[in-house]
């Protein structure tokens, strides 16, 4: 039994799994995701690095955890799950069991489709290798959000009957011959106790179930009963949420959207942790 789950590669998961290890907890970090530092131009505003490029910072981050001998888990977590005095983490094929959970999720960049969260579990699924034999000779349609997860798009297709594999971004290379591809922006997902549609402005496909791969699945979404506020978690002083043993930092707590806050707001997490822990 782990001590914590962290789930974000951004700032604060980084800054949490540091400071775990600092305080001698075990844990994992499901760290591999993100890539938002990377990309920033330029940082005026982070202590100690005045005017530094986002590729020098994230290296940066990258060398402190990698002298510390933390290695993140990259793996999009699909489910945590609250049993009797601990978690349950699903991610991907695996699963992983702490006592405490940090949320370091950052800002959903993309709002769920219309009925995607009524029907998960009733025929949406985020994990291609957890649910995809549910659905073997079945007709499903796959949202595919990066070219990344095109290899599970690919394995979907060859276990369904019929694959409508919808990719979300330019330049994809969907190998299948059981795949269709169809470039068109779904706009809600149907049915009556379970999926049974896609819809389109201008169409509809019958399917019986949709599977969505996307980086990161929204907090709500993962954690059943987790209170939210103007889209963020909410958190009190200590980013302890309303569920006993889940925290939150960063991003996803509200603004400021700053490095410097999500590595404080990390700090705090860990050391909420170890409080909670006693």
């Amino acid at each position: 039994m782990l001590d914590s789950a962290i789930i974000g590669g951004g700032p604060a998961g980084i800054s949490a799994a540091i400071n775990l290890k600092l305080l001698g907890k075990t844990f994992v970090w499901f760290g591999g995701a993100s890539k938002k530092v990377e990309r920033a131009e330029l940082i005026k505003n982070y202590v100690g690095f005045p005017a530094v490029a986002g590729g020098s910072l994230a290296k940066a981050f990258k060398e402190h955890t990698e002298s510390m001998g933390i290695d993140g888990v990259d793996a999009v977590v699909t489910g945590v799950y609250q049993t009797d005095g601990y978690f349950t983490l699903l991610a991907q094929d695996a699963s992983y069991e702490a006592r405490t959970v940090i949320l370091c999720t950052g800002v959903e960049t993309s709002k769920p489709i219309e009925g995607e969260e009524e029907f998960l579990g009733r025929g949406v699924s985020y994990c291609a290798t957890c649910d995809g034999f549910l659905y073997k000779g079945k007709k499903i349609a796959v949202l595919c959000t990066d070219k990344r997860f095109e290899h599970e798009a690919e394995f979907l297709a060859g276990l369904s009957e019929k694959a409508y594999v919808i990719p979300l971004y330019k330049g994809y290379e969907i190998k299948s011959d059981k795949a269709e591809i169809i470039v068109k922006k779904p706009v809600s997902v149907t049915g009556d106790m379970r999926v049974r549609a896609l819809n389109f402005k201008d169409a509809s496909l019958e399917v019986d179930g949709l599977f969505i791969l996307r980086g990161s699945v929204s907090p709500a979404t993962l954690l059943r009963g987790l209170k939210t506020e103007d889209g963020h978690i909410f958190v009190n002083r200590d980013l302890s949420t309303n569920i006993a043993g889940v925290f939150a930092a960063g991003d996803c707590t509200g603004r400021p959207y700053q490095y410097a806050k999500s590595v404080g707001e990390g700090n705090v997490a860990a050391h909420s942790v170890v409080e909670f822990l006693k």
